[in-house]
């Protein structure tokens, strides 16, 4: 068994928060070689170990495994000087590319299924007729929706290097600058990734992005409140948040969740308002009809309860899921579920005034 064969087995293994590189062309295999019937395989991590190295061990061990069946494999990391800086440039990012964005929002809500991306992409077209230079980032990375509402699935945003960085051009269409991870995954693709991942992914994301002169960035949060909601307020300069809730008691429990977490002292971020979708169903044959599918007026009074300014109450219309589905956001329309986004667009820019 010659090393290059070893070495051929440990390339499958690749670093998820280093573009799928492996771990042969990362440099972090030190030495590999067979001895006294064992593969010996040592792997060097800086001197701020790699958080995803448990992983990438036992990933390895496991390529080892399958090439190399009934053979022992015995793996150990060591600890080397950080690599020199010009190779880690790529993910030693910092926030000069925001410096020219006025408002960053946080898009977010308790739970999925309220339709909170629905909201941020059709309230920064909305933003957008206002006059208003938006961009929107999609940090959902588990569910990017923001390819298919937008009509730019297989859009390829383009990148360059500028000295020793990295810089990546938004997609723009509908006068917005979109950014998705959906971009730089098939359509299909399922994104199995633990939480320093993506968050890693999340950064790279926001703070590589060439968003020039903006009004607002808004930032499509996942649903929920965990670890990445955690590093998104602290590492990106949040300004404050939107939440989005169906009047719905269920939907309406998690909200409670999401608004403390904002107010938590550690996060301490002001809540712009909330939005109240799916606030009723009106049938495009009766427009003037109103039926409180999920009750009726449940937003407002969480609004009232907390404090904070009830945006918006989006109703349910097919025109909007039809726009979804298509890549065409219902704002851009006159219709009454374009007014109701513009509305909230008008209400929120007053807002961070």
């Amino acid at each position: 068994m010659q090393k290059e064969e070893i070495l051929k087995a440990l390339a499958e293994v690749q670093h998820p928060a280093k573009g799928d590189r492996d771990i042969v062309a990362l440099g972090l295999v030190e030495d590999a070689e067979l001895s006294e019937g064992k593969i010996r395989v040592t792997l060097a991590f800086p001197k701020h170990r790699d958080p995803l190295a448990d992983y990438l061990c036992g990933s390895a061990r496991a390529a080892l495994a399958r090439h190399f069946p009934g053979v022992e494999a015995e793996l150990k990391t060591i600890v080397k000087d950080e690599v020199p800086a010009k190779k880690k440039a790529g993910l030693d990012l910092g926030t000069e590319e925001l410096e020219k964005v006025s408002h960053i929002i946080g898009i977010a809500s308790g739970k999925g299924g309220v339709g909170k991306s629905t909201v941020a992409v059709n309230l920064a077209v909305a933003l957008a007729r206002l006059g208003y230079r938006v961009g929107l980032a999609d940090a959902d990375v588990y569910g990017p929706s923001v390819p298919k509402m937008t009509g730019t699935e297989g859009a390829c945003p383009e990148a360059f290097s500028e000295g020793e960085k990295e810089v990546i051009f938004p997609v723009e269409k509908y006068g917005v600058k979109w950014m998705s991870i959906g971009y730089f995954a098939a359509p299909d693709q399922a994104l199995i990734w633990r939480g320093p991942m993506a968050c890693n992914a999340l950064r790279q994301m926001i703070l590589q992005v060439r968003w020039e002169e903006l009004d607002f960035l808004l930032i499509d949060m996942p649903p929920g409140t965990g670890d990445i909601h955690i590093s998104l307020v602290h590492d990106i300069p949040m300004e404050g948040a939107v939440i989005v809730s169906t009047p719905q008691a269920v939907a309406l429990a998690d909200v409670e969740k999401g608004v403390n977490m904002f107010r938590n002292e550690s996060i301490n971020k002001p809540i712009f308002g909330l939005v109240e979708n799916m606030a009723w169903f009106t049938p495009e044959e009766l427009p003037e009809n109103r039926y409180y599918i999920f009750g009726r007026d449940g937003g407002a009074r969480m609004a009232e309860k907390y404090g904070i300014p009830l945006l918006g109450q989006i109703p349910i219309v097919q025109s909007i899921r039809e726009g979804g589905d298509d890549g065409e956001p219902a704002a851009l329309g006159s219709r009454p579920d374009g007014m109701a986004f513009l509305e909230l667009a008008r209400k929120l820019a007053d807002s961070v005034r």
